[in-house]
């Protein structure tokens, strides 16, 4: 008798189950496409730059020393002279937003030293021939600088209140307080690296940087309320979008008076602005 043959697996023979580890290796991830594009990107350079903080934190405590100083110098011998009228408002209280916005100015206003030190390094090259747009790549350090500065503006608060500064604890107002940092420091980073890319030097942008800041902190509401200034100094402020964060958080932390609808909507089209400057200059560091 002849034996019989083995039995064959047929073609509709089901292929062997994969657990999911193996579909990961072998179906890569469906890749974002339209709208979900650039907020990907957006995040991916944010979390970029914030991954340097991470691994060299003394930028955080070197950056609260100046903040503390205004705080415990300039506001304790001015609330005691009572020099500055204030409304009624202890000036050490009057003075703390204005404190954190400058705080977080500082931060934002050197960035574009970074962005040539990418170029300077070949990394910038690098990132403009990805598919990544060039507004996200803007926009994702910009917000990055935000994050930053809401750091830097949770240790002023903190001091402040250490120090006696009656502020509100309401959340809500607090979310509006971090939207404000991160909208007026997305600016100034963004103005930052509009004039990196002018300037193309690092030496050149820290010397411009050093040449505004102090103007534009002294040209806003920042230390003094605007009615105590000379009428040209009142039009610089009103076209100086400091003020307006200065405003918002005085507003949102300590109740004053103030107009927050036309402050956030300064701040945004500012933001906006100086996203659109940066991206269009963005590619002449590289050239």
């Amino acid at each position: 008798m002849s034996a019989v043959p083995a039995a064959r697996p047929t073609a509709s023979a089901e292929p062997p189950d994969r657990g999911p580890e193996l579909d990961l290796l072998l179906v890569p991830p469906r890749a974002r496409t339209g709208w979900r594009l650039v907020p990907a990107r957006i995040a991916a350079m944010c979390a970029v730059e914030l991954q340097k903080l991470r691994h060299d934190r003394t930028e955080l405590y070197t950056r609260a020393v100046q903040p503390a100083l205004w705080l415990l110098i300039f506001g304790e011998t001015f609330t005691r002279l009572k020099a500055i009228p204030t409304g009624g408002i202890p000036y050490l209280d009057y003075l703390a937003p204005g404190i954190i916005a400058q705080s977080a100015m500082f931060i934002a206003i050197f960035y574009g030293i970074m962005i040539i030190w990418e170029r300077d390094s070949g990394v910038l090259t690098k990132l403009l021939v990805t598919p990544t747009p060039r507004a996200a790549l803007v926009t994702g350090k910009a917000f990055a600088a935000g994050v930053k500065a809401v750091l830097q503006a949770v240790v002023v608060v903190l001091i402040a209140a250490v120090l006696g500064v009656a502020m509100t604890w309401n959340p809500l107002r607090l979310l509006g307080v971090v939207a404000v940092v991160l909208l007026g420091s997305a600016f100034f980073s963004c103005l930052s690296m509009a004039i990196a890319g002018i300037v193309l030097t690092r030496d050149r942008l820290m010397g411009i940087g050093q040449a505004i800041t102090m103007p534009l902190f002294f040209g806003s509401n920042a230390l003094y309320p605007l009615d105590l200034m000379p009428g040209w100094l009142q039009a610089v402020s009103k076209v100086n979008p400091l003020s307006y964060q200065v405003d918002a958080l005085r507003g949102l932390l300590i109740g004053t008076p103030s107009h927050l609808p036309l402050d956030f909507a300064v701040l945004a089209a500012a933001t906006l602005a100086g996203i659109a400057a940066a991206s269009a200059l963005l590619g002449r560091l590289a050239r």
